[in-house]
Parts: C-alpha cells; structure tokens; sequence
C-alpha cells in the first residue's frame, strides 16, 4: 500500500477525523466505550460534553472522567468532542497524522467537521505534519426565509463565516464550499451572480481557498443527505470545471454513472487543462436569470447553462463541448 502510494500521482488524500471520536457503543448510563487498539488516540473530551453524557466514558474497560476544557468550536451531540486545548491530545495527533503521511503515504489531509474545533488547532497539525495539501471540512448553513424557507439571494453572511474560519489562523488552507448549487438551481440560476456581479459563495470573494464540488459521501452517494438534483449534474461539472476554486469530481459520477458521464466529465477537465483555467481566473457573469446563467472565464472559455437560449455573440469564440442544458467554447 505504501509503495503504491508512494508513487500514485495525483498525492493521495486522507479523510481525517480530529473532532467527534466514534465510540463502540455505550451503556444504559450513557457512558461511551472506545477500542483499545495500538494507534489509537488518547481521548479527552470537551466540558460541555459531561454535561451530555453524563460525566465519563470508557476506555480499555477503565473510566475515563470528561474533565476537558470549554469548546472551541461546534458541538456534535451524538459522540463526545476531542478537547484539543490539552497538549498531550494535540501531540497524539500530530504523531498519527506524521503517521498517516510518512509511514502509510498519504500526502493531503482533509479535516472532517472542521467547524468542532478552533482554526487555531488545525494549523498546528498542518504545520507540524506537513501535507502538500490541506483542506477544511466547514459546513456551515444558508440563510433562507420562513414561511417556505426558500434560499435567499444574500449569502454574504454565510460566506463571510466560512472566510472568517480560513482567515483566522491559516490562511494556506481551503476549504470545502457548502453552497448548495443544487438548491440554487431549483430556484432560479439568477442566484448564481450576487449584488455585485461576482459568483456566490467563496468562489465569489476567494476562489483560490474553494473547493468546489458536486456532490460527497456525505450529501449523496449512499447516504443522501442534501442530493444534487440528478438532472443537473452535468450542468453543475460544467460549472465548476470552467470556474476558478479547486473543483473536485465525486467518484460515484465519474466511475458510476455510465461512459456518458464519465466522458464529459474527461472533456470539461481537458477544456480547463487546455485553456489554463485555474483557482484565480476571472469570472464576468454574462447572463443570470430564472433559466439561464452564462459568463467568460478568464477571457478564455465561455459558458452557459440553463434551459434558456444562448451563445456568444463574437466569432472568436467555437463551440468545444455540450450535452442537455449546457454549452462550453473557447478562442
């Protein structure tokens, strides 16, 4: 495994889990058990976790008191939070995630539930386990309005919380972008351009720290939990792959979904290889409205999606790609 790693390209990523450790299981007082296996992680838990849990867990059949600290970041309420204020448990860490990278071959981290902890936190473990790449798993929510709780048009709110995370501490690191472009695509593709005609979202106000994508294992796939529309996927690839940010491609689409898809997803990355579409290009928005969105990205490739009527008006531009409901060309 660690010579395949070693020589894979691109540098394999690992999904690492540093905020709710996972408990075998618990007893009728409430008290989680953990395993006792050689690597594992010392555990201390936040104080606000004694209250829910009911002041102990167990480990290796012995009790262990949650004695921590005050959280630094979100609780998860369905298992005790690390307390990463302790030194002893920041020093496990880092010694398994130089594990992870030395000895196992993993070259990127991925922080799960990024917001459980401080910012602070994350940046020790990047700058002391060294990935080549780091990325924060910061799901933070829209803003929508009663009665109907449709999305709002302004983010603002929502993004600046998501920069302010990135900002704080470490600005090298990126960071997954919760901005459900399928729900965007359900109400209207005027959404996609905000007040001051840039993209929503971080890709809007730092596109070089966004990492843009469809769909995960945890929206879709097997679990389903906020599903891209289906019929828009290809719509959506055609979005992130000609748009600055690091976009990303679900394994399920690309291997799963048939040679269709797979193919122009292959395409739509050629285009964005060929045409050096990158994570600061420019973006002018052309065209948002209820069935449309268009826009020229770094004056090199121009698109559209939506079931609206639309091409570029110059001859410079030729057609490089389509399918159902969307469009790409380049000069």
């Amino acid at each position: 495994m660690e010579v395949a790693m070693d020589s894979s390209d691109p540098s394999p990523p690992c999904d690492t889990i540093n905020a709710p450790p996972c408990a075998t299981g618990s007893g009728s007082d409430k008290r989680f058990c953990f395993p006792g296996e050689p690597n594992s992680l010392t555990v201390e838990v936040t104080l606000q976790e004694t209250e829910s849990f009911n002041g102990g867990v167990i480990q290796n059949g012995r009790e262990i008191l949650l004695q921590g600290n005050q959280s630094t970041g979100d609780n998860f309420n369905g298992v005790p939070n690390i307390d990463h204020t302790q030194s002893y448990v920041r020093k496990d860490i880092i010694g398994w995630l130089t594990w992870l990278r030395k000895s196992i071959g993993f070259q990127d981290f991925r922080f799960d539930f990024a917001k459980g902890y401080g910012a602070k936190f994350v940046k020790v473990y990047v700058e002391e386990s060294k990935p080549l790449f780091s990325i924060g798993e910061y799901w933070d929510s829209c803003s929508y309005s009663p009665p109907t709780f449709r999305l709002d048009y302004n983010q603002d709110n929502h993004r600046q919380r998501i920069i302010n995370w990135i900002d704080k501490d470490w600005r090298p690191l990126c960071c997954f972008r919760f901005h459900n472009q399928g729900k965007q695509l359900k109400v209207s593709y005027g959404v996609m351009r905000d007040s001051r005609g840039k993209p929503p979202g971080v890709m809007g106000w730092w596109p070089s720290r966004a990492v843009t994508f469809i769909e995960n294992h945890d929206t879709g796939s097997t679990q389903g939990h906020w599903p891209f529309p289906s019929s828009h996927v290809m719509e959506g690839y055609a979005y992130i792959l000609t748009h600055p940010g690091l976009p990303m491609v679900f394994y399920d689409h690309f291997y799963d979904w048939g040679n269709s898809m797979h193919d122009q997803i292959v395409k739509l990355i050629e285009i964005r290889k060929k045409q050096d579409i990158h994570s600061r290009s420019s973006v002018r928005i052309l065209e948002a409205k209820s069935n449309l969105y268009a826009a020229i990205i770094g004056e090199k490739v121009c698109m559209k999606i939506g079931n609206g009527s639309w091409c570029p008006s110059s001859r410079e531009w030729t057609l490089a790609t389509s399918g159902h409901n969307y469009a790409v060309w380049n000069k």
